[in-house]
């Protein structure tokens, strides 16, 4: 399928500044209480005053320029900045490890880093070449380098409008790596304005709505529906200033559309929990005209009272969370994709609900089961040009006939809607021959009071076991021993019910509530908070069998493995 060339990033941004020139695009916290504001005209002009000082450089054509930072106006104008010039970016997630930083810079063969908002500089730093040149954007953590500022206080705007074809490879994005290193996945000014342009047509946006962005700009899903769609459609994009400040962020930005990803979403839910009891709150929101003013209040509190669009993605929402949010009038659609396929894929409806599936394919998907595996392949104008540096990798990506191999198992429901039944990389076989598929049972564990995340491992058991993380209030909570001993008998419970609807060889033989965080910096989570399996299998599989021997449904551990240690 063509894209029009009109379609396209850069021709975007022209066709804004000069439509819409004194529009506020983007609102921007300089810290101090300080707020920002850009119109698409002061946008577009800081835009080519960086790509002339970057075409000054005189760096090969095509070179690969990084962007090491939280996401920040500055983000989007640099990367703008970049396309320019005529080279790649390279966006890189702010919550690398030294290590993968040092990786991915070579991988890539980056040329030159712009180093923006960080919370973690000083173990960053060391991952960056001693020689690599860089420039520090506004709100960076260093000022050793050449400025924003002063770049854009002495350099003359870039007077012609670059034109970049279709065709051309604009961004290098590598995945999180939750199985090994990440792998850069390439991507043309076609295959982002296709994505974009299809997810529009489900779901209209336009210049009068708002959205706040706080997701990595660094993961497919917060590029594309940040960067892309604003690009589109004009909106209104306000960036939040820290974890500290998010709720007065929202608060400030009332988005009409909001992104989220289970992790959060279910946060939101135990804040929500930590001023009221589940049962009450149910109650109350199936009372006649009680239940508006709750709702209300709730949505209010958080700054979403005027959303019309809320979505989650990145990982599968549980069912039961989908239908909680919906008591409170928020329809959650779920958005299916990845970075190979520019996440276009699949999405439930705002106005059709089917919790428990990622809904139909965009219009332009091809969507497919594989008869033998059951693996989920698809075909699209998104899909990835193949792994940089790595064929090898590109061929076991993609099927004889073309179709990209997704990696997640799936099945089709009596509508037609698509279910993720797990990935194929996570199923395991117990010491009895049975298959075991973690997803489906990980959906009901993580809906367990006081749980944040939860992995089900028991690879050459003879039973499955769960591992339960708990929410840092749940572990202090459970500090008194009263507590502790009712969060283990409420544990217990809902075991038995769990295990009650499983066949016989998945249940579980016992839950163990971990009370150790899993973070990104103790290399449990990726940057985008999907839980990585082999390192879980490496700090607790020692433990596995004498934990089934007790013969406790639940168990606590508490103390910090030592290859936790080790890597904090």
């Amino acid at each position: 399928m063509s894209t029009d060339q009109s379609d396209l990033a850069l021709e975007r941004l022209y066709a804004l500044a000069k439509e819409h020139p004194n529009v506020v695009c983007m609102t921007q916290p300089m810290g101090a209480g300080v707020i920002k504001e850009f119109t698409w005209s002061e946008v577009l002009q800081e835009t080519r005053k960086m790509a002339n000082h970057l075409i000054q450089l005189n760096l090969p054509s095509e070179s690969k320029i990084a962007i090491l930072s939280k996401n920040t106006a500055y983000w989007l104008m640099t990367d703008w900045a970049i396309w320019m010039a005529g080279h790649i970016s390279i966006p890189l997630y702010p919550t690398l490890s030294s290590s993968s930083l040092k990786e991915i810079l070579e991988h890539s063969d980056t040329a030159l880093l712009f180093i923006g908002k960080l919370d973690n500089w000083e173990i960053l730093q060391t991952g960056i070449p001693s020689d690599m040149a860089c420039i520090d954007l506004p709100l960076a953590p260093t000022s050793e380098h050449l400025s924003w500022d002063s770049i854009s206080a002495f350099t003359q705007p870039l007077e012609i409008l670059v034109r970049r074809g279709a065709d051309e490879v604009c961004t290098i994005i590598y995945t999180s790596g939750t199985t090994g290193s990440p792998k850069g996945v390439m991507h043309s000014f076609k295959t982002l304005a296709f994505a974009v342009a299809q997810g529009l047509k489900r779901f209209p946006l336009n210049m009068s709505d708002r959205m706040l962005s706080y997701l990595p700009l660094s993961h497919i899903a917060e590029r594309i529906l940040v960067e892309h769609v604003t690009l589109h459609t004009g909106m209104h994009i306000f960036f939040a200033e820290s974890l500290d400040t998010f709720i007065q962020d929202l608060q400030r930005a009332k988005p009409t559309f909001f992104f989220s990803v289970p992790r959060l979403w279910l946060k939101f839910k135990e804040n929500i929990l930590l001023k009221i009891s589940n049962k009450k709150l149910e109650f109350l929101l199936r009372v006649p005209l009680v239940n508006k003013l709750i709702q209300r209040k709730i949505l209010t509190a958080l700054g979403l009272q005027h959303c019309r669009i809320v979505a989650s993605g990145a990982a599968p929402m549980p069912h039961s969370l989908v239908s909680w949010y919906k008591l409170l009038g928020l329809n959650i659609i779920e958005l299916y994709g990845m970075t190979e396929n520019c996440g276009l894929s699949h999405s439930t409806q705002s106005n059709q609900p089917t919790p428990g599936t990622v809904g139909t394919p965009y219009t332009g998907v091809l969507s497919r089961i594989d008869p033998i595996s059951a693996e989920i392949q698809m075909s699209s104008s998104s899909l990835m040009l193949g792994y940089y540096k790595d064929k090898n990798s590109t061929n076991e990506a993609f099927t004889s006939d073309g179709w990209l191999r997704t990696g997640d198992q799936g099945l089709l429901d009596e509508n037609g809607d698509l279910i993720i039944s797990g990935r194929l990389k996570d199923l395991f076989k117990t010491s009895k021959g049975k298959y075991v598929v973690p997803a489906p049972i990980e959906d009901q564990l993580i809906m367990i009071e006081g749980v944040e995340a939860c992995c089900v491992v028991g690879a050459n058991l003879s039973s499955p076991l769960g591992l339960l993380m708990l929410s840092l209030d749940t572990v202090e909570r459970c500090a008194n021993p009263v507590e502790r001993k009712n969060l283990e008998e409420q544990t217990a419970l809902r075991l038995a019910e769990i295990n009650a609807r499983l066949d016989a060889h998945e249940r579980l033989s016992c839950l163990i509530l971990v009370t150790t965080p899993w973070t990104i910096e103790s290399g449990f989570l990726t940057p985008t908070l999907k839980l990585k399996r082999n390192h879980v299998e490496t700090v607790y599989q020692d433990l596995y069998e004498s934990w089934c021997a007790i013969g406790r449904p639940v168990l606590w551990h508490d103390q910090a493995p030592s290859e936790v240690q080790k890597i904090s």
